[in-house]
């Protein structure tokens, strides 16, 4: 059966997750062989996967031009808001390195179906959630579920086809993927406009329930059964605690004013500590829940490190857009997720053909050709102003995606190159923790230079407003006589400098992103991807 390694995402609208090899068992010998599915089976099983996939990568955008409405309903600032997101991205992080075990311990068939049940439910109570701390931790719930169901799904589906319809299996499945984060701000903000943002939430349940009820029938007399094998519990404990403590330092730093506060020391000296144990502890396990050795490969440093960082920038960018565009430009969530939304058209168009190439041309280039892009559209971004109507704001978003087509394949590719079929598990685990926390931590750090930017901006701009500024006196005494009092009209031209202020730093960010997208044209060019002979696959069948 052979594995695919391609990938989207991500994207946000978000990106959705890069797919991870079959986890199943330590090896291809390992696994029992079972015959392709036909007829109506196969199809009602491609569906039943797909739907579940969809739902997944669904839930990683469709929330993201939602974070204004739930803040305001749950009496938060937006930036708390986006604990929503963060909070889902680092739980997932931390569950995609216990998968392979996982699926040995129940079984591939029992932990899928069990995965999306419990999605499913904690799904539900996301929408019932009464505040923010509760909506919060079911969001973490939810990202711990969800963490099997992407890896899973592709290996199920590829063990449904017979191995000459490999390619074209996950085509299909990488067109769901590709699906979900343009529908994701489309139907996201539709929901939060027109009905209650706890209905993002809510459509998750009979999606679920369908894709858990069709996969059970179908494959569960095809699950190679669970089997006993050790797991890494001190290393799995030092993970969630090294990870959870940056991250709550990292949401919090702004809110408490950094390392002025006990409380965010305290969380910098749990992240070190853990994170030096950790480091020891799991290079020194006979079964660590990650490989930390795959590092000592250039090509795997250099992909992860080069896909990782990417991300990062990829979607705090996108966290950011339509917070911008929904706190100081008018947009509605609706109109925000318009805006958002065809970030996946030329992913769709672009990503067969990558996949189809990656394994025939370099895969540096095809890498370098993203990171140009996203520079590309980053600097583009970084020209908006306060005037910007809806076409200039559309027309990056929309070029983004032929870069998002060249960034995930490529990149997993030289990740991947130079494996062995018993390291891609570990490797693969290990490659998407590390992106996923990058992009949890891309956004929470993205939000707080927002912030502190505006501030700056504001305070610059704020000096200009005085008795000596012929401008300001007029434009204060045009509001005076427009029947508005003193106070009104400050509040006013106020509201205005915030604008301008918010959207200057906006800009700053996107400035910089692309600088930094343009560096990392010189770090993928330190890997050194072999064709060789039993290489880990390159040749893609899709985008995820």
């Amino acid at each position: 059966m052979s594995q695919s390694l391609s990938a989207p995402n991500p994207g946000p609208a978000a990106a959705p997750p890069a797919p991870a090899a079959p986890p199943a068992s330590p090896g291809p010998a390992a696994r029992p062989a079972f015959p392709p599915l036909t007829g109506g089976q196969r199809v009602l099983g491609t569906v039943a996967l797909s739907l579940a996939t969809f739902m997944n990568v669904l839930d990683t955008s469709i929330a993201n031009v939602s974070i204004p409405a739930i803040a305001g309903d749950l009496g938060v600032s937006p930036s708390q808001g986006t604990w929503v997101i963060t909070s889902f991205a680092v739980a997932n992080a931390i569950a995609v390195p216990l998968t392979g075990w996982l699926t040995q311990r129940f079984g591939q068939v029992r932990l899928f179906t069990a995965s999306v049940l419990l999605f499913v439910l904690a799904s539900w109570l996301c929408g019932l959630a009464p505040n923010i701390e509760s909506l919060i931790f079911f969001r973490v719930l939810q990202g711990l579920v969800a963490g099997p169901m992407i890896p899973l799904s592709q290996t199920l589906l590829l063990a449904s086809y017979p191995p000459a319809l490999a390619g074209t299996a996950m085509a299909m499945w990488a067109m769901t993927t590709l699906v979900a984060p343009v529908t994701g701000p489309l139907l996201g903000g539709w929901i939060t406009d027109n009905i209650s943002w706890p209905w993002i939430f809510y459509i998750n349940v009979p999606v679920g329930l369908l894709a858990a009820a069709i996969t059970w029938s179908i494959y569960r007399s095809r699950d190679p059964g669970p089997r006993r094998v050790p797991l890494d519990r001190l290393g799995l404990g030092l993970l969630v605690l090294w990870v959870g403590a940056l991250q709550l330092m990292v949401d919090k730093g702004k809110e408490l004013d950094w390392f002025n506060s006990g409380e965010i020391v305290a969380y910098a000296l749990v992240a070190a500590v853990g994170f030096a144990y950790f480091l020891v502890w799991e290079l020194t396990e006979a079964h660590p829940i990650v490989n930390l050795r795959l590092f000592a490969r250039r090509n795997f440093l250099a992909g992860t490190t080069a896909l990782s960082v990417g991300y990062g920038l990829f979607f705090g960018n996108v966290v950011l857009l339509p917070l911008w565009l929904q706190q100081w430009m008018g947009y509605t969530a609706t109109w925000a997720g318009w805006a958002t939304a065809p970030v996946g058209l030329l992913a769709i168009l672009f990503s067969p053909w990558v996949g189809k190439n990656v394994g025939r041309m370099d895969p540096r280039r095809l890498a370098t050709v993203a990171f140009l892009g996203f520079a590309g559209v980053l600097w583009m971004r970084s020209q908006f102003n306060v005037q910007a109507p809806f076409a200039t704001i559309l027309i990056p978003t929309l070029l983004q995606g032929a870069a998002m087509a060249f960034f995930f394949i490529p990149l997993q590719a030289i990740t991947f190159n130079g494996l062995t079929p018993d390291q891609l598990p570990s490797a693969s685990g290990l490659s998407n923790f590390v992106r996923i926390t990058a992009g949890a931590i891309g956004t929470s750090i993205f939000t707080t230079l927002w912030e502190d930017r505006a501030t700056l901006h504001h305070a610059h701009l704020a000096e200009a407003v005085n008795a000596g500024n012929l401008a300001a006196v007029q434009a204060l005494a045009g509001l005076n006589s427009a029947g508005l009092t003193p106070e009104q009209a400050s509040a006013t031209v106020n509201r205005l400098i915030d604008q301008q202020a918010f959207t200057m730093a906006a800009t700053d960010i996107f400035h910089l992103s692309s600088a930094l997208f343009l560096a990392l044209v010189g770090l993928i060019w330190l890997s050194n991807p072999k064709r060789a002979p039993g290489a880990a696959p390159t040749d893609a069948g899709g985008a995820h």
